[in-house]
C-alpha cells in the first residue's frame, strides 16, 4: 500500500493539525493571508487517529504533528494521546514542529501524552529580537528562545532549530547558530528556501547549502563531519570536533533527494499529498465522511502512492507551478 512504483517505501507520515498560526513568518505565509479552512472541515481528532492507524498498519513508524502552528489546536494533547496507543501497531515516533511562541506551557503535557524526546523541532529563523519581529511579523523571540532551552532541560536529544536561510535577510547569522551546538544537544537545521503560493521566492534568495558550509568552514577551521546519515533522511547531517550539538542541510532545491523519499503528507483538512511539491491531492476526509470501510480507504491510498513522480521538477519550474501557500501544507 505505501511502496510506490519506484520502490520506495514510504514509513514517515507528517500530520498537518490545523493551517492557523500565531506568526506570520514572509516566507510560509502570503502577505495578503490565506482564506482558511472552516474548523469543521478540518480532520477531528477521531478521524486523525483512523487514518494514522492506516498508515501504521501498512508501514508507517514516524509521525510528526505540524501546521500552521499545532499548538494553537486546544485538542492537540488528546491527538498524542490517541497517536500514542498506535505503538503496540509499529508506531515508534511521535515528533511535532512548533514555531515555539505557546509550546513552553503545553510541553509537559505533550510529553505526557506521548511525544518523544527525540522527535522536536523548534522553528528559529533569527537569534536578533529585532529581526525575528520583521520576518514573522510579530512578537515573541523571547518565548521561542525560553521554549528551546525548556526542551533541552527536560530531556529532548536532540532539540532541533530549523533555521530557513533567505540570502540578505538572515544569513549572517550562520555562525551565530553553528554556536548554538557548542555546549548543548541542538541541532541546527539549514534549510533552503523554497517556492510556495504567496511567498515571492526567487533563486537570488536562496542560499545553497554548499556556501553555507563554506561560511561555516572559514569560521571553524577544525572542519565539520559528516554523519553517517540513515535511510530516507532529507538533511546531511554534520558536527563539529568537541560540539555537543550538531549541523544539518536540508537542500531541496540545489540537492533533491527525491530518490529516497519516504514521506507522505496528511494535511489539516484531510488531504493526502504524496509530495510536498506536488499539486496532486486526494481526499481522505471525504472518503471517511463519505462513510469508506479501511479497506476502501487502503485503496485510495495505494492508488496516490501509485501516482508519486520519481522526482518533483527544478527550482525554476517550482517557482511558477501552482501549489499551496506553506501555512496550509504543514511544515
Amino acid at each position: 500500500m505505501l511502496t510506490d512504483t519506484f520502490r520506495r517505501k514510504h514509513t514517515y507520515l507528517r500530520i498537518s493539525l490545523t493551517e492557523r498560526c500565531n506568526l506570520r513568518c514572509t516566507y510560509c505565509m502570503p502577505a495578503d493571508g490565506v482564506e482558511l479552512t472552516p474548523s469543521q472541515e478540518l480532520l477531528a481528532p477521531a478521524e486523525v487517529e483512523r487514518l494514522a492507524r492506516l498508515f501504521v498498519k501498512a508501514g508507517v513508524q514516524k509521525i510528526r504533528l505540524t501546521g500552521g502552528e499545532p499548538t494553537v489546536r486546544k485538542d492537540l494533547q488528546e491527538i498524542v494521546a490517541r497517536l500514542n496507543t498506535l505503538k503496540p501497531l509499529g508506531l515508534q515516533t511521535i515528533a511535532m514542529t512548533s514555531n515555539g511562541i505557546a509550546l513552553g506551557r503545553q510541553l509537559p503535557g505533550l510529553v505526557e501524552a506521548g511525544l518523544s524526546l527525540n522527535g522536536l523541532n523548534i522553528s528559529l529563523d533569527s537569534l536578533k529580537a529585532e529581526r525575528f519581529e520583521r520576518m514573522t511579523r510579530r512578537r515573541g523571540h523571547a518565548r521561542v528562545l525560553q521554549s528551546i532551552q525548556q526542551a533541552v532541560d527536560m530531556g529532548f536529544d536532540p532539540v532541533k532549530v530549523n533555521v530557513v536561510l533567505q540570502r540578505g535577510v538572515n544569513d549572517d547569522e550562520v555562525a551565530d547558530f553553528v554556536e548554538l551546538t557548542r555546549q548543548q544537544p541542538i541541532n541546527v537545521r539549514f534549510i533552503e528556501y523554497m517556492p510556495f503560493d504567496g511567498n515571492v521566492w526567487s533563486t537570488q534568495k536562496m542560499v545553497p547549502y554548499r556556501e553555507v558550509m563554506a561560511r561555516i568552514a572559514e569560521r571553524f577551521p577544525e572542519g565539520l563531519q559528516r554523519h553517517q546519515d540513515p535511510a530516507g533522511e532529507v538533511a546531511k547531517n554534520f558536527s563539529l570536533p568537541g560540539f555537543k550539538g550538531s549541523v544539518s542541510f536540508v537542500t531541496s532545491m540545489s540537492h533533491a533527494f527525491c530518490g529516497d523519499c519516504n514521506r507522505l503528507r496528511l494535511l489539516a483538512d484531510g488531504a493526502l499529498k504524496v509530495c510536498l511539491f506536488g499539486a496532486n491531492e486526494v481526499s481522505l476526509r471525504d472518503a471517511v465522511r463519505g462513510g469508506a470501510s479501511d479497506g476502501e480507504l487502503a485503496a485510495v491510498i495505494s492508488a496516490a502512492v501509485d501516482r508519486k513522480k520519481a522526482a518533483h521538477a527544478g527550482m525554476e519550474v517550482l517557482a511558477v507551478t501552482q501549489n499551496r501557500p506553506m501555512i496550509t501544507i504543514g511544515g
